[in-house]
């Protein structure tokens, strides 16, 4: 699959650039992002033109994922201000699934970017001009609300926590996991659950996992 942009009057998304390494670099070497995700920690400019030269292109290549870099609508060749991507799932049915997963830079939280990223790229995987989707999966480590808040706007069903499923950097953790059909509402399906998730019930994700591993 040759990448492709996507693109509303709030964000626009392409595939990062050579030029984006120094500034992905930076993002991913923030606590937060290294808290919640599985990017090499230290995190170098080695690792992050690994991920701009191999690892995007060749997903894109293979058909096994689509990684867009975040950027403002108004400024395309802008700064990096996050990514959101897509894993397939290859197991051999007709009803293809995906994981999605995103990150976002500090000072571009607050303000619905990501939200807005993930609804056209899960409109674009559930339409039968794009992937065609039949399911798409959402997992954070236990404790990421940022990333879950996003999740929930998006209309995903948390189906609940699994202890040690996720690994990062050789340590298992609890994770949940959400799921969405393709004919499923793409708006908040169940209430927040405020009671556990107190105060931090943060405006846009601060990272989420897996497909965009920089």
């Amino acid at each position: 699959m040759e990448p492709f942009v996507l693109s509303n009057e709030h964000v626009h998304l392409a595939m990062p650039t050579a030029a984006d390494v120094d500034r992905i670099t930076e993002l991913c070497q923030g606590a937060e992002i290294a808290a919640w995700t599985t990017v090499p920690s230290p995190y170098t400019r080695a690792d992050a033109a690994a991920f701009i030269e191999e690892v995007v292109p060749e997903s894109w290549r293979t058909g096994r994922g689509n990684t867009w870099a975040v950027r403002r609508p108004d400024a395309p060749e802008g700064p990096v201000l996050g990514m959101v991507g897509l894993a397939m799932d290859t197991s051999p049915t007709p009803e293809r699934s995906a994981e999605i997963g995103y990150w976002l830079a500090p000072e571009a939280r607050g303000e619905g970017l990501m939200t807005e990223a993930g609804r056209i790229v899960t409109a674009w995987a559930f339409d039968d001009e794009g992937l065609g989707l039949a399911r798409l999966v959402w997992t954070a480590f236990t404790g990421n609300w940022a990333s879950r808040r996003v999740a929930w706007r998006l209309g995903f069903r948390v189906e609940g926590t699994v202890r040690g499923f996720g690994v990062q950097r050789g340590v298992r953790r609890d994770a949940w996991i959400g799921t969405l059909l393709a004919g499923d509402p793409r708006e908040p399906v169940e209430p927040w659950p405020s009671a556990e998730a107190g105060d931090r019930v943060g405006a846009d994700a601060g990272a989420g996992e897996p497909a965009p591993r920089a």
